[in-house]
C-alpha cells in the first residue's frame, strides 16, 4: 500500500484546511485508514480514522468533533476537514493505514504534510 497525502498549509487560528490522502496498491487489504499528527518535542497522536466500511470513526479526545474524516472508495482516498483551527493544531499530519493479512497487522505511512496555524 501506498499513500499519497497533501493540503497541508499555513493558515490562521479560526480557519479552515483540507487533508487529502490517497491510497495505491492492495486498498483491497486496508481495515483503517486515517491520520496522526506529531508537534515539536510531543510524540505522535490519532488525529481521526475510518474504517473499511466508511461509516466508523474514531477521533483524538481534542478533536471534538472540529475534523470531521469522510472516506471515497471509488477514488481511494480518504478527507480530514480541519475547522476551527487553534495554534496548538500545528503539527506535521502523516496519514496511515491499516491491513489486516492473515491475521497480522501492518501500518502504511504517507509522507507528512505540515500543518501550521498561526495566532
Amino acid at each position: 500500500v501506498q499513500l499519497q497525502a497533501s493540503g497541508g498549509g499555513l493558515v490562521q487560528a479560526g480557519g479552515s484546511l483540507t487533508l487529502s490522502c490517497t491510497a495505491s496498491g492492495a486498498t483491497f487489504s486496508i481495515n483503517d485508514i486515517g491520520w496522526h499528527r506529531q508537534a515539536p518535542g510531543k510524540q505522535r497522536e490519532l488525529v481521526a480514522a475510518i474504517m473499511s466500511g466508511g461509516t466508523t470513526t474514531t477521533y483524538g479526545d481534542f478533536v471534538k468533533g472540529r475534523f470531521p474524516i469522510t472516506r471515497d472508495n471509488a477514488k481511494n482516498t480518504v478527507y480530514l476537514q480541519m475547522n476551527s483551527l487553534k495554534p496548538e493544531d500545528t503539527a506535521v499530519y502523516f496519514c496511515y493505514a491499516r491491513t489486516i493479512l492473515a491475521f497480522t497487522e501492518y501500518d502504511y505511512w504517507g509522507q507528512g504534510t505540515l500543518v501550521t496555524v498561526s495566532s
